[in-house]
């Protein structure tokens, strides 16, 4: 528990109004959650306003009112303070609640379009193969050491966030790696987190639904460097055209990793097979469990962080080479007759680019490739045709299903993902709308050797139709199958 003046201590606040230092036993920004002593902040959303709740909150036991906006009537007992930006000062004043959990373990940062999940997700197996306890805040599922819990958004709150920091460290944890998404940048999400490291992946066409085009959705992720202080690195693709960019204004010191230019990281890839891959780097050879360039990027930024924390390179690569996929990403299903099915959690053009490029690369003439993939509802239009273009173009048959409708009429979503199938395709394309089916058509339709990959919803166990999840899973569907 902290009084007011320790929660607002080093930040800036316009107004407070009403008597007392009064103890805080938690802080809340949703009003359903608050209980008698608790600080409510108003935060105004996308889909609602913090300030039309204020009320709710006190009746539900608030006694500190944080707001941008104060209240025309103000309720004896309950103290109001007044800041210019509550999504901004949030973070910095759960931080200083929970004492700045994250200056007291490396906190890793890991952002871009693709390839956060993995990238954290290796980052977490291999420092707990290292011997370090470590955590893992990330889109499939949050770890504190070997404690797992579920996860709702790839970043979860700044309230969730410092709660599972605190955590982590009362277990011992030396490490944490968090995968660090757009949305949360944009929504303060980690303000006041003293990173140790930020990683960017690679940035292509995704959440333009969210930010209003590719510059904003850009400028959010470089606001991430933006703000690594000069005690921490910040390592980049550099052979994404925008890894440059996102660091340009970082006080971090800079490092770089590459597969086709100049970098301080530098892989290659000798073999690719479906069982897995044959690399180089850094002038030293081994072998891995994963499959296509886009995981060679993601095992290298693993290696590069780890040897930027310090970590010896001989111990590093023994122990990539034993890692294992993460569920969901490029996953293999062997089925009968040697058929072999992919379920991947691509759902950006770019994402489904490089899996169907990977495949094709590794695939025998023989084997024909069968794609079953979607589009979200609710969500960026602008990139179903294109989603569709690429699976059209790079697959023998396509299947288009439904993927999270929400609340979108699913013919909607077909209309505007045909618009991406040139005629001459027309032939190729087939559209079920109910997704097991789709995927058991795949299995039906696929002979001996053929490859099978469902994309979309990787490790995702709903699929969300009019408001309603309902179980579903990928895997599951096509093991019934085997």
């Amino acid at each position: 528990m902290k009084d007011l003046d320790q929660i607002l201590q080093g930040l800036t606040v316009e107004k407070v109004m009403g008597a007392g230092n009064t103890p805080v036993p938690a802080i809340q920004f949703d009003s359903g959650k608050v209980k008698p002593g608790h600080l409510f902040v108003a935060i105004r959303g996308t889909q609602a306003d913090g300030h039309d709740y204020i009320q709710d909150a006190i009746l539900n036991g608030a006694r500190i009112i944080v707001c941008e906006k104060l209240p025309k009537s103000k309720q004896q007992g309950v103290v109001y303070v007044k800041v210019e930006n509550t999504s901004e000062l949030l973070g910095r004043m759960v931080c200083n609640f929970f004492d700045h959990p994250s200056s007291k373990l490396k906190l890793i940062g890991i952002t871009g379009t693709n390839g956060k999940t993995t990238t954290a997700t290796l980052l977490y197996r291999l420092f707990k193969n290292l011997g370090f306890k470590t955590g893992l805040i990330s889109t499939i599922k949050n770890y504190i050491h070997n404690i797992a819990s579920e996860t709702t958004y790839t970043t979860p709150d700044t309230i969730q966030i410092n709660s599972l920091l605190n955590e982590m460290l009362k277990q011992g944890c030396e490490y944490c790696f968090i995968e660090v998404s757009s949305h949360a940048l944009s929504q303060n999400r980690t303000a006041g987190l003293q990173f140790a490291g930020g990683i960017f992946t690679n940035l292509s066409h995704d959440h333009l639904d969210y930010h209003r085009n590719f510059h904003e959705y850009l400028k959010t992720k470089q606001k991430f460097f933006d703000e690594l202080d000069t005690k921490a690195f910040a390592l980049t693709n550099a052979d994404d055209r925008n890894g440059k960019i996102v660091i340009q204004n970082t006080k971090a010191w800079t490092k770089t990793y590459a597969m086709k230019t100049l970098a301080d990281f530098k892989c290659k890839v000798i073999e690719s097979h479906f069982d897995g891959m044959f690399l180089n780097i850094d002038n030293t050879e081994l072998w891995t469990r994963f499959v296509g360039e886009f995981n060679a990027y993601n095992i290298l930024a693993v290696y590069a962080t780890a040897m930027l924390l310090d970590q010896g390179q001989v111990e590093i690569l023994k122990n990539l080479s034993n890692l294992k996929s993460v569920p969901g990403r490029f996953e293999i299903l062997k089925l009968k007759g040697g058929i072999t099915a992919i379920v991947d959690y691509a759902h950006t053009p770019d994402a489904l680019t490089n899996v169907l490029r990977t495949i094709n690369q590794v695939r025998q003439k023989n084997q024909l490739l069968i794609t079953v993939v979607g589009a979200g509802g609710d969500r960026d239009k602008t990139k179903r045709p294109l989603m569709a273009k690429i699976a059209v173009e790079k697959s023998d048959k396509l299947i288009l299903t439904s993927d999270n409708p929400r609340t979108e009429d699913q013919d909607r979503i077909f209309a505007d993902m045909l618009k991406g199938v040139e005629r001459k395709y027309n032939s190729k394309v087939i559209m079920i709308n109910n997704r097991r089916e789709a995927i058991k058509t795949a299995c039906l339709m696929a002979q001996k050797d053929d490859i099978i990959l469902v994309a979309g919803k990787g490790h995702e166990s709903y699929q969300e139709i009019n408001g309603v999840k309902y179980h579903f899973d990928d895997k599951e569907v096509i093991k019934e199958m085997e």
